[in-house]
């Protein structure tokens, strides 16, 4: 009896330290406001939800807390609403919140810059964005866990969702969990990403087909799916390969190219018939090359970049963006951008190998850092105690793990490659489609490698018909460009409207 006695009073102590922890737990919290967007001379008014939501695990406990913006139009509880397209959306990193997009041209207003030059001071001006995609769809902009409001509940730690394929389980639980919760199961279904938001696209689009979740559409802007194409390992020829049409477009754009053609596309043509024909064979064949065959080659980039032969031959042809940063505009004491070589600053180091700063980043941040933290609490009405993190950099011991499984089949991980997750889902799924927004002036993604990851996917001709490309006369952010910014609303409505049907 006694026994019996102690088994029931520890029972109840460990059900009473359960509901204590649960009682502990942060609670998830949103704000509702009205908003409203007007959108070529149209108002449509808007539902905006800014908060968290508690994102459980497959146990059903409680594993994060995700920050979020939720703007839907008219009643959630009419069924044309629930049939209405929802649109998840975020950036990359690893490691940003999602405000640049949001600002920059997926929400209701918009920070406005001077691209591409540097963009005074405060006050900044937050307009109308005549752009948004809201007209076409709702809009669930996504902070990852260590970003904006999003962050660990219960044992859960920082270091758990910090990671290629955790991140890619934690947004699926989100957007799956997200979904029931409102109502939006029988909703088309997006993603869009920008930058190492594709490289999450890629693995999540395949993730939420293993689960069950078909989607519509995947919206890709400033794509990158395999990385050797963004790093300059030894030994590996296709980065250069991949980033030189970047150089030369980063020329035609500044005028350093003699003689160049009115069209840059045109233009980008010719030196993707050089780059395959010319200079690819020219790395490959590596001391095998001739002196006369490197001093044409040479010849022929310098011309192409507006660069010296004498430079690219003491580089042995292979020129890293970083190296380019610097080097391109070192005789007028100036630096390109990595996200956008349109913007260029000064070049405090006219000896050094390697750029020291990006000006793109250093012209628009603070506007769209002020601007977003102002809208977001002055408008959205969010609590000013809570600290939003722009950046998971701010978080102590943020480091990313970039193991991704399916990228073992060698027991070895040398590059990690998501578009082998694209390739399986759009072959398991064959209505999916898949939308890529390329910036030709993007250095910190470019568009050629973009190109040669699509066509090595072995996909087959039906299933590669599904990938649609664009592009843009911008950079990574080809949204801060005032054509480009046309073109990206009529894109991506574009492919909204036809794959919701």
């Amino acid at each position: 009896m006694k026994i019996k006695f102690l088994l029931l009073a520890m029972i109840s102590c460990l059900v009473l330290q359960g509901q204590n922890d649960n009682d502990t737990l942060p609670k998830a919290e949103v704000v509702t406001t009205m908003q409203s967007v007007n959108i070529n001379g149209r108002t449509h008014y808007l539902s905006a939800q800014a908060g968290t939501f508690e994102v459980r695990d497959e146990k059903n406990k409680p594993l994060a807390l995700m920050g979020h913006t939720f703007y839907t139009k008219g009643d959630k509880r009419e069924i044309n609403t629930r049939r209405r397209p929802i649109v998840f959306a975020y950036n990359g990193g690893p490691g940003s919140s999602s405000y640049w997009l949001h600002m920059g041209i997926l929400g209701p207003k918009r920070i406005v810059v001077n691209d591409p030059e540097y963009t005074p001071a405060a006050p900044y001006q937050l307009v109308n964005n005549n752009y948004s995609i809201l007209d076409v769809a709702d809009l669930v902009m996504i902070d990852p866990v260590g970003t904006g409001l999003s962050v660990p509940l219960g044992k859960a730690e920082f270091k758990d969702f910090w990671g290629v394929d955790q991140d890619i389980k934690s947004l699926s639980l989100f957007i799956r969990q997200f979904l029931i919760a409102n109502d939006r199961m029988n909703s088309p279904k997006y993603l869009l990403g920008e930058s190492y938001g594709t490289f999450r696209n890629a693995g999540l689009m395949n993730k939420l087909l293993q689960d069950g979740i078909a989607l519509n559409g995947v919206i890709m802007v400033s794509a990158v799916f395999d990385l050797r194409t963004l790093l300059f390992p030894p030994d590996d020829d296709l980065p250069y390969i991949v980033h030189f049409p970047t150089y030369a477009a980063t020329a035609w754009y500044h005028d350093m190219v003699s003689d160049k053609p009115e069209d840059v596309y045109t233009f980008l043509d010719e030196v993707r018939r050089f780059t395959e024909e010319e200079y690819t064979p020219a790395l490959f064949k590596g001391d095998q090359l001739t002196e006369t065959e490197k001093s044409d080659i040479a010849i022929k980039l310098a011309a192409f970049t507006g660069t010296s032969a004498d430079y690219w031959l003491k580089a042995d042809l292979r020129v890293t963006n970083s190296e380019f940063f610097a080097e391109f505009l070192r005789d007028k004491g100036q630096i390109v951008g990595r996200l956008d070589s349109r913007f260029t600053g000064i070049n405090q180091d006219l000896l050094a190998q390697e750029g020291n700063h990006d000006p793109q980043s250093s012209a628009i941040s603070p506007a769209y850092t002020a601007g977003f933290l102002d809208y977001f609490h002055r408008e959205l009405k969010v609590d000013k105690k809570l600290h939003y993190a722009t950046s998971a950099y701010e978080r102590q011991g943020f480091k990313w793990d970039w193991k991704h499984v399916g990228n073992d089949r060698w027991g070895a991980q040398a590059a990690i490659n998501t578009g082998i997750d694209m390739a399986q889902a759009m072959s398991r799924d064959p209505n999916v489609k898949v939308l890529i927004l390329n910036g030709i002036y993007d250095i910190a993604t470019v568009f050629y490698g973009v190109e040669h990851s699509i066509n090595h996917l072995g996909l087959t001709p039906e299933i590669k018909n599904n990938i649609i490309m664009k592009y843009y006369e911008a950079g990574h952010m080809m949204y801060t460009h005032p054509p480009s910014m046309a073109k990206f609303k009529e894109d991506v409505s574009e492919f909204i409207r036809d794959t919701s049907r």
